[in-house]
């Protein structure tokens, strides 16, 4: 084995992953086929529970520390929501490009010596009982790597999807849009400060400026120009020009042009997440308009829910369903996603019966239920996931803020010492009162709650049999792991 887990994509999905994998001490190598990060930053933002999440792993500081702002609040297709209604250190998004955050995650694993090798493609990818090949070129030439087990966080055109053969449904873009970061001379009337999004559409046009540093904005934009051109056509400065005079007026001048893509409201979503040894994740598995700004944050949430089950399975003590569990947490949360980015498309349309259904939206978003429905949905900060055992409780499989976990083990508070003496090295322990017990996954959910009863069952059904009980596996021998391929025996 070249690793135990290669990971085909060195975006923020991917970045994460391997960090969470090194936590576990799993060896990781990440392949990416661009030469160097691309200069772009897709997004602009951590939500809170993301920021909750790095926070928890001690990640969030240095990022943190280079941010550009925080912006209060969420929105929804640009109504405001407030997030203080939950409980959570970080009732805001924190404003930083997403090339700073790729950039201090992949500080991370150099320094701990993970390889990241740039300039690498995947061309072919196979699969058997016991491992995964993966056939890359680069520098070096045409070579096979091989790993316990692969994931392809390579974004919307993944092509670990399409070796693996996962359907992709969902339905194509109807319009397409710009985004720019763009050099603007100096002039009074240019915002200063970062702000939400505020989609007030004029006919045919929306538009969203906001500074970046030294000049620089981000500017996207759609207008009838630009909704029916191709993802792949190139765009021109007078384009640009063309959009910012429309929305600014004729007195803005375009220094530069220093980057700019294009995308569409395509929305899609992989069948599945896992086929036998190899896994999706980030766009890899879904695709979506960037609205609300979750699409950066999605990866990052399926990053941490997978990084500690491939570790579990790496490291021989993963119970029986939990490689699958990926999947089925996992795929529900994008698959909601997928349908208020959608919402929030149509409600962004110029036209005078849906500027009527956004006018009722936005009563009902200002309303302290509605609010706190989107809120919850766009921040992440309500994403419960289905416990299938244990006593019912109000915290069972919600999140539990302000824990820390930099270990990357599960946690458990409350309950005499010595009461989780069998799964050492993969749970902490704070004892306590045995009437008050939270056991945490080590991505922060509570899979069990209440007094002592049943705590045993909870802890083997996600941490393993206890020491002793357990058979131990190395990477030598055929890992404790479904051996089958798309529902098919592993050839």
């Amino acid at each position: 084995m070249d690793a135990d887990v290669i990971i085909v994509g060195a975006g923020p999905t991917g970045l994460t992953l391997a960090n969470e994998l090194l936590l576990a001490g799993a060896r990781v190598v990440v392949l990416d086929r661009l030469t160097e990060r691309n200069p772009q930053s897709k997004a602009l933002n951590l939500q809170p529970r993301t920021a909750e999440l790095f926070d928890a792993r001690g990640w969030l500081a240095p990022i943190a520390d280079r941010a550009l702002t925080n912006l209060p609040g969420g929105h929804f297709a640009g109504l405001p929501l407030d997030y203080s209604v939950f409980d959570t250190r970080f009732p805001y998004q924190v404003g930083i490009p997403q090339g700073l955050v790729e950039e201090t995650l992949e500080t991370r694993l150099t320094g701990a010596g993970v390889p990241v090798l740039r300039g690498t493609e995947l061309l072919g990818l196979s699969q058997d009982a016991d491992g995964v090949d993966l056939t890359v070129t680069g520098t070096g030439g045409e070579r096979t790597l091989r790993a316990a087990y692969a994931v392809g966080a390579d974004g919307g055109r993944s092509r670990v999807r399409k070796e693996l053969g996962v359907a992709f449904p969902g339905r194509d873009g109807r319009i397409s849009l710009v985004v720019a970061d763009v050099e603007l001379a100096d002039d009074p009337a240019l915002p200063t400060e970062w702000r939400l999004p505020s989609y007030e559409p004029a006919e045919n046009t929306t538009t969203f400026l906001t500074p970046l540093a030294d000049n620089v904005f981000r500017f996207l934009f759609a207008s009838e120009d630009q909704r029916e051109p191709g993802r792949d056509l190139p765009i021109t400065e007078d384009e640009i020009l063309r959009a910012l005079r429309q929305a600014r007026g004729g007195g803005v001048r375009l220094v530069r042009v220093k980057h700019a893509s294009r995308f569409t409201d395509a929305s899609r979503q992989a069948e599945r997440y896992r086929s036998g040894r190899v896994f999706l994740a980030g766009d890899a598995a879904h695709i979506h308009l960037p609205a609300g700004g979750q699409g950066l944050n999605l990866g990052v949430q399926d990053a941490v829910n997978l990084g500690w089950k491939l570790g579990a399975a790496v490291s021989g003590w993963a119970p029986d369903g939990l490689l699958d569990s990926y999947h089925s947490e996992r795929h529900p949360v994008a698959a909601r996603v997928l349908q208020n980015t959608r919402a929030q498309g149509v409600l962004t349309v110029p036209d005078p019966d849906v500027q009527a259904l956004r006018a009722i939206t936005a009563e009902l978003a200002a309303t302290p239920d509605g609010n706190r429905l989107l809120a919850g949905m766009i921040s992440g900060l309500d994403i419960r996931y289905a416990m299938p055992d244990g006593p019912a409780h109000p915290l069972l499989g919600a999140r539990l803020p302000d824990v820390e976990l930099r270990s990357g083990r599960g946690l458990l508070l409350g309950g005499r010492a010595g009461i989780a003496a069998g799964w050492r090295g993969r749970v902490d322990h704070t004892p306590g009162d045995d009437a008050e017990v939270r056991l945490v996954r080590p991505d922060g959910y509570v899979c069990f709650a209440g007094d002592t009863d049943g705590l045993d069952a909870a802890l083997t059904r996600w941490f393993g049999a206890p020491d002793g009980q357990r058979t131990h596996f190395s990477l030598s021998h055929k890992l404790p792991v479904a051996s089958t391929v798309d529902g098919q025996p592993a050839k």
